[in-house]
């Protein structure tokens, strides 16, 4: 059975309870509404045709408390404002607010009660209209982009924006935080549509945190998103977002689920550090997506050397493209790529002969073939002093020079 969309299920919804309906997402505009017009009053005409909720209604609704509530609210009639009462249902998806639906009493009532009672209902309903809601507009709400951009610009240095998101109510007095940097590991190229990829990665990261106490904001950018969260010890709930993130970006690509990774930051107490802590992040993602042996959930200071192709990249040369001349012959003389995986799992493990044998399902005799291969090519042995290191960072730079830009 086809699901209905946002405004199939308000006309639906005013079909069931006879009463006229409109939707409003958090900013105050109109999302849909319902065709039955018969006791429509002078608030709810002038919504229609306006689209948005004037200042005089807005105030008197919020006197009502309806921004903080999780239940429906009864907004007494104004005469003045030449409005009748009305039952404000806030839709809520497991506890993340996006957005109201407003059902008007009649002419005749004096009482809330007969509409509260039609509401327990239709509650499947009311709960299938805050999941299309937050599908189709919470990503597109003024409000919300005009936060992102403020978010983003704070991670980017901008002082003034680390200073108004260090005061914004879901971020003030909640440290010590915590930045992560979500990559798609498959994404390795500019999008064709930055635009609709930002909103692909803005749409997962709320979805995927979405009554997670933890995240306290997320934005999207066109290669990846960026979400503050409390810092914790525990990885269980990161572990939660890294799988909802999959299952969005998949829902929305139609493709199978990628390899998604979160870069996590070391943990802050001052909002000043926010830059940092997004360098930290992405340096960890992208570790994450060159070097798929360090795992999904990846911490900044397990990513070893990467620490240092990052810093050097900010700098006037970008340590990922840089080689050796031990390094060149080397990439010269293994034209199937045979040589460089044995070198690097012995570099990265430590281990024996054997271990690498099994590890990379070879022959012990193979390996041995294969490290003397390397000695005749360079003229040294790989597995000793300066040429050990020189190979081993060269292997990782090699790494670095391919991961995606962001």
């Amino acid at each position: 059975m086809q699901q209905p969309d946002v405004e199939q299920l308000v006309e639906q919804l005013a079909a069931r309870l006879g009463r006229g309906l409109s939707l409003e997402d958090l900013d105050g505009l109109l999302v849909a509404y319902s065709s039955n017009q018969e006791q429509a009053d002078r608030v709810r005409v002038n919504f229609l045709l306006t689209k948005r909720v004037p200042p005089d209604v807005s105030a008197w609704q919020l006197s009502h408390g309806i921004s903080a509530a999780v239940r429906p609210v009864v907004v007494p009639a104004n005469d003045e404002l030449g409005m009748l009462g009305r039952v404000c249902v806030p839709l809520l998806v497991r506890g993340f607010r996006v957005g109201y639906l407003w059902v008007q009493q009649s002419s005749g009532e004096t009482s809330a009660a007969p509409i509260l009672g039609q509401l327990a209902e239709v509650r499947h309903e009311i709960e299938l209209l805050a999941t299309l809601l937050l599908e189709s507009n919470t990503a597109e709400s003024e409000q919300r982009k005009r936060r992102e951009v403020e978010f983003l610009s704070a991670c980017s240095g901008e002082r003034g924006a680390i200073a108004a998101v260090g005061n914004w109510p879901e971020v003030h007095g909640k440290g010590p935080w915590q930045l992560i940097t979500v990559l798609d590991a498959g994404a390795r190229h500019e999008p064709e549509d930055p635009l609709a990829a930002s909103l692909t990665h803005r749409s997962a990261a709320l979805q995927s945190t979405v009554g997670v106490q933890e995240a306290l904001f997320s934005a999207g950018r066109p290669s990846h998103s960026v979400m503050l969260f409390r810092a914790s010890q525990g990885r269980a709930v990161h572990a939660q977002v890294l799988v909802h993130y999959q299952l969005e970006l998949a829902k929305r690509s139609g493709q199978g689920r990628p390899r998604i990774v979160l870069g996590l930051s070391e943990p802050f107490g001052e909002i000043r550090k926010l830059p940092d802590a997004y360098g930290e992040s992405r340096t960890a993602a992208l570790a994450g997506v060159v070097e798929p042996s360090l795992g999904e959930l990846v911490d900044c200071r397990d990513t070893g050397i990467y620490q240092f192709f990052a810093t050097a990249a900010q700098g006037p040369m970008d340590w990922g493209g840089a080689s050796t001349l031990n390094f060149a012959a080397l990439e010269a003389g293994d034209k199937n790529q045979e040589l460089r995986p044995v070198l690097e799992m012995i570099y990265d493990t430590g281990g024996t002969v054997q271990d690498v044998a099994d590890e990379l399902h070879l022959h012990r005799s193979t390996v041995y073939n294969r490290l003397a291969k390397v000695r005749q090519i360079i003229g040294a042995d790989p597995l000793k002093g300066s040429v050990r290191l020189e190979l081993h960072a060269a292997l990782k730079a090699a790494r670095w020079h391919g991961r995606p830009r962001v």
